[in-house]
């Protein structure tokens, strides 16, 4: 699964986040060792190649999800068509309109969610703490992307690249969240199709 990817690439940026941030410390730190050019260029290329990772994983596992959530938004329809408030075509676009994104996808996915276990919320608190991590990584990560870029002083760069571990860290919580909701999702739209089949 392609978000297991996700959650492997970013642990290699916060092993390169950590080299990272115990470099510049150690820059800014007299008396705390050493630091060579050869060093600081191998934090660099890892960090910079973490970088790639993440966003090839990522690419790669929006593409495919995004491909899975329609399939199972055309899915509820089947088993539950009052259930949905959005149109169809929300199910891809409502993740790429500014500030709608922010909320249009989670309630597609309630709806889809209340569609494939026949009217009812229960368990959608999976749900509800995957979008709340995943909005909330998305939010810390561009301020930190913004530090980082203005960071000047060993301070602020310190500070930019701790932003940047934390969106890190929250980004594999969020992509262990997302597996489940996943999983969860499918296994009860399978269930639900298992009761309906003639």
């Amino acid at each position: 699964m392609l978000l297991a990817v996700v959650i492997v690439t970013d642990a290699l940026a916060v092993w390169a986040g950590y080299r990272s941030i115990d470099v510049v410390n150690r820059l800014d730190t007299p008396g705390s060792g050493a630091v060579t050019e050869r060093e600081v260029n191998s934090v660099d290329l890892w960090y910079a190649l973490a970088g790639i990772a993440q966003t090839v994983a990522l690419i790669a596992t929006a593409v495919v999800f995004l491909v899975w959530f329609y399939r199972v938004r055309v899915n509820a329809e089947v088993f539950a068509p009052e259930y949905h408030e959005k149109k169809r075509g929300w199910t891809i676009g409502g993740w790429f309109c500014p500030v709608v994104n922010l909320w249009f996808p989670r309630r597609i996915a309630l709806d889809i969610w209340k569609a494939s276990s026949d009217g009812n919320r229960r368990g959608a608190a999976l749900l509800n703490w995957w979008w709340a991590l995943w909005v909330t990584t998305l939010l810390i990560g561009w301020t930190a992307s913004r530090q980082y870029a203005r960071a000047e002083t060993t301070d602020e760069v310190q500070n930019a690249l701790g932003s940047v571990l934390l969106t890190d860290v929250l980004d594999i919580v969020a992509a262990i969240l997302a597996i489940l909701f996943v999983r969860r999702l499918t296994r009860m739209q399978y269930e639900r199709a298992l009761r309906q089949a003639p």
